[in-house]
């Protein structure tokens, strides 16, 4: 299978369907944590696991110069030359010419002393999360997400997962959902109503748990009873923002929270960048609900944009600032606007299967008739009556062609004749 495992019909295994349903029921929840432990035994051993979590508190997230470490020597002897802050000279030499050749600096050096002044026990680090309710996911476990391999050197080490639903089967069928802390009310109704739209036909929500949209989505992927998926800047121990406490706890029990930062680990302006990544990299597609010009959504969006992701955005006034990042993406022919969860699936669903319906206007009893019978029902004044010589001149057409359409107008309710000749009914005047 490639590297970006979507699900697709007829490709869900038994267990695959056990573990969808674990989003929905705490019993089915405990079935797949269970299965996703037993997953994990059957994974990466012990010492690689020991190695990742070391790793990821030695490098930061999106570390690439890690990620093509890890790709050389795996992550033991990726571990084993971070901890001691002295790499093997030919790796110190690929790096080097790589970053001459795209004119960086890089002190590799100061890098890899940085890494080594951050290490520490990682069985404490391992023993503390799972204390708090997490699990460790590393790439081999079943539970795994293959579709974040597509981020290559910036790969997540690993992730700590908190919840009852399983992380991979959550977001086979997934769509991101992001946007503006500082929302609108407009903005947040309309991600609501699209995460439980969504949710109602199956599909799981992820976003980044802030204030605004992020949390409108969640609270709308909850009323689905779907699972819903947190990608937070911090720790999985660590509630941000602090108000969300009840809703990062309504999301454990349905969904997940993940968090590519060991226990403890606090959030800075960096890491919710550096996560918005993650969000893109999990999901089909990201709808970007309202961003201002600069804004953390709009930096999201640049990553699905790169990964090949569905790009969407939805419309707002031109006089709100929170919208002006959607129309530049839309102008600029990088994001969809999308209007309804339907657009939503028709974009990110099975080809030809998830068709959104047309959107049309009310049918009017007049669509119906022909050009002739239409020219006809024109020539005919709209105050008073006429004779049917001067609606022939007037509709253009020869006396007899004006009589059968007169007959065929009065047998539909359109006209009537009276004593001064044709004219309309009221209702045909609207």
């Amino acid at each position: 299978m490639e590297a970006t495992e979507f699900f697709t019909a007829g490709a869900a295994s038994s267990g695959e369907t056990i573990s969808q349903a674990a989003g929905a029921s705490p019993l089915a929840g405990d079935i797949a944590d269970a299965a996703g432990d037993a997953a994990g035994a059957a994974g990466p051993g012990r010492a690689e696991r020991l190695a990742r979590v070391a790793i990821m508190r030695m490098a930061e997230a999106g570390d690439a110069v890690m990620g093509r470490l890890i790709a050389r020597y795996g992550p033991v002897g990726a571990m084993e030359q971070a901890k001691r802050g002295v790499l093997d000279p030919g790796f110190a030499r690929d790096e080097k010419d790589r970053a001459e050749a795209s004119r960086r600096h890089l002190d590799l050096g100061r890098h890899a002393a940085a890494w080594a002044a951050r290490y520490t026990d990682p069985a404490g680090d391992l023993a503390q999360g799972t204390q708090r309710g997490a699990r460790l996911v590393v790439p081999g476990d079943v539970e795994w997400p293959t579709q974040l391999d597509d981020l290559g050197d910036a790969r997540p080490f690993g992730l700590w997962v908190d919840g009852r639903a399983n992380l991979r089967f959550s977001c086979l069928r997934s769509v991101s959902v992001v946007g503006a802390r500082a929302a609108t009310a407009y903005g947040t109704t309309v991600a609501a109503e699209f995460a439980m739209s969504l949710g109602g036909r199956g599909w799981t929500v992820i976003s980044g748990g802030a204030y605004g949209i992020d949390g409108a989505a969640h609270r709308g992927a909850l009323a689905s009873g779907t699972p819903t998926v947190v990608v937070l800047a911090c720790g999985t121990d660590v509630c941000y923002p602090s108000a969300h406490e009840d809703l990062f706890r309504a999301v454990r029990q349905q969904g997940v929270v993940i968090s590519e930062w060991p226990p403890g680990a606090h959030p800075t302006r960096l890491r919710f960048l550096i996560r918005n990544r993650v969000i893109a990299a999990l999901s089909r597609g990201t709808v970007v609900v309202q961003a201002a010009a600069r804004s953390g959504a709009l930096n999201t969006a640049t990553h699905a944009w790169g990964l090949n992701r569905q790009l969407m955005a939805v419309p707002g006034p031109i006089t709100t600032e929170v919208s002006t990042g959607c129309h530049v993406l839309i102008r600029q022919g990088k994001a969809v606007c999308v209007t309804s969860a339907e657009e939503i699936i028709e974009l990110v669903g099975s080809i030809g299967d998830d068709l959104a319906p047309e959107q049309r206007g009310p049918v009017r009893p007049r669509d119906g008739l022909n050009d002739e019978t239409r020219r006809v029902l024109e020539a005919i004044p709209a105050r008073g009556a006429t004779g049917p010589a001067a609606i022939a001149v007037a509709a253009g057409v020869d006396i007899g062609t004006a009589l059968a359409c007169l007959g065929a107008l009065a047998a539909a309710g359109f006209v009537e004749n009276v004593d001064r000749g044709w004219r309309l009914r009221p209702a045909a005047r609207e």
